[in-house]
């Protein structure tokens, strides 16, 4: 190891609280989104920014979802680095027991508790501590170095990366890293894609002891969903070098986001999320309503899901069909020199060997890929994400930061 790459760790290890103390910090300042109001958490990140005398500055496009985004080159040209993660997090049922408050921050067991502390603020953390110690050290380095933090990620709003990069080109750079929920074992370099849908099943309605008079919406509802199941499913052959990594990674999928999740990385999955229909126990339904969560695996096509489902609804002329969201899935290099740096530093200081896998949930990350910007994901284990003992691991959150910061050294060293 370099000895600025020592130097950096032995810089991580002295600052070892106060990197504990500013997570526990940006978990007390709380965020949920909806309804997205991220400026008290966003404030604890540029206080910090502004202690460490570190350049930043607010983007926002909606005033109480503000984005960080902080950028600064060294003395010699080169490659472009960009950090991501996100500040919001999911909202809370304040009625749900937990072991402690889900804005507590509390430091017990080894963990830190509250709620996004997994999902992302460990992961942003990273990113803001990265930034910080290469900046330190940025006449070591050649290129730049990007800092987003975003506001909008839960939702799939507007206001946060997708606005970025939209209208901030400083922010697509060469390369990204992210801190996402992942686990040290393994590095996310693609992920599937969501494809949102809302049936809507109309029929007259009636009494319900008058079954003869109207098909029952519900009853509709409830065929047509055993229809789509068929439709989820069906295996996606992988492009590229895709299939060769998933083969690799299979084990460390499953002890990342649990037993059969390689079995599914390059099926069609789906999920009925919400369903509504019917007034009273005693009428026959004339509408129910549901929305439909497919999931699309690196080389699936939208059109082919759209044409299956479109035969599925031939035999439901009662059905309408809307469409709510749906983003590309996208995958990048699984074997790109970040992926070799995230490696062999997380066997350097913590004996762990990741290997490259699909995500199943989305991240921004797949927003760079999409637009040919390889992009990976390394981040704390995905434990306890939106529920109410979500926590991380002290020393899991400490091996992310000194994987990320390492890594990112490597990437833009002279």
């Amino acid at each position: 190891m370099s000895d600025t790459k020592s130097q950096l760790l032995g810089w991580i290890d002295r600052d070892r609280d106060e990197i504990i103390g500013f997570l526990r910090d940006f978990v007390r300042a709380a965020s949920p989104n909806p309804p997205g109001d991220t400026r008290e958490a966003t404030g604890v990140i540029t206080r910090f920014l502004d202690a460490q005398e570190l350049p930043w500055r607010l983007v926002a496009p909606q005033p109480a979802m503000p984005n960080v985004v902080g950028t600064f080159h060294a003395p010699a040209a080169g490659r472009h680095l960009v950090l991501n993660g996100h500040i919001d997090v999911f909202p809370v049922d304040e009625s749900e027991p937990g072991t402690h408050g889900p804005w507590s921050g509390a430091l017990a067991d080894g963990k830190i508790w509250g709620r996004g502390v997994v999902d992302m603020k460990a992961g942003t953390a990273a990113s803001i501590f990265t930034y910080r110690y290469l900046h330190r050290i940025r006449d070591a380095l050649a290129g730049t170095l990007t800092l987003t933090c975003v506001s909008d990620e839960e939702t799939f709003g507007p206001w946060g990366s997708r606005w970025l990069m939209e209208h901030e080109p400083e922010v697509l750079g060469d390369c990204l890293l992210n801190g996402e929920p992942s686990s040290p074992y393994t590095i996310r370099f693609g992920e599937k894609a969501p494809f949102w849908l809302r049936f809507t099943v109309r029929t007259p309605g009636a009494h319900g002891a008058y079954t003869h008079l109207s098909e029952s919406a519900t009853k509709i509802a409830a065929r047509l969903v055993g229809e789509l199941e068929a439709v989820a499913g069906a295996e996606v052959a992988p492009p590229d070098r895709v299939g060769e990594a998933l083969r690799e990674g299979a084990a460390a999928m499953d002890r990342a986001m649990g037993e059969g999740a390689a079995a599914i990385a390059q099926r069609v999955t789906l999920n009925i999320g919400t369903i509504q229909g019917g007034l009273k126990v005693n009428m026959v339904p004339g509408l129910c309503s549901f929305e439909a969560d497919f999931r699309l695996p690196v080389g699936a096509s939208r059109e082919a899901v759209l044409d299956r489902i479109a035969a599925v609804l031939r035999g439901y002329p009662t059905v309408s069909m809307e469409e709510l969201n749906f983003t590309e899935p996208a995958a990048c290099d699984p074997f790109h020199e970040m992926v070799g740096h995230l490696r062999a530093n997380s066997r350097a200081v913590g004996g762990i060997d990741p290997v490259p896998v699909l995500s199943l949930g989305g991240t921004d990350a797949r927003l760079w890929r999409q637009r040919g910007i390889p992009a990976y994901v390394y981040g704390p284990f995905p434990r306890g994400m939106g529920q109410a003992n979500e926590a991380v691991d002290v020393e899991e959150y400490l091996h992310v930061v000194k994987v990320h910061v390492l890594s990112a050294f490597d990437y833009l060293a002279k």
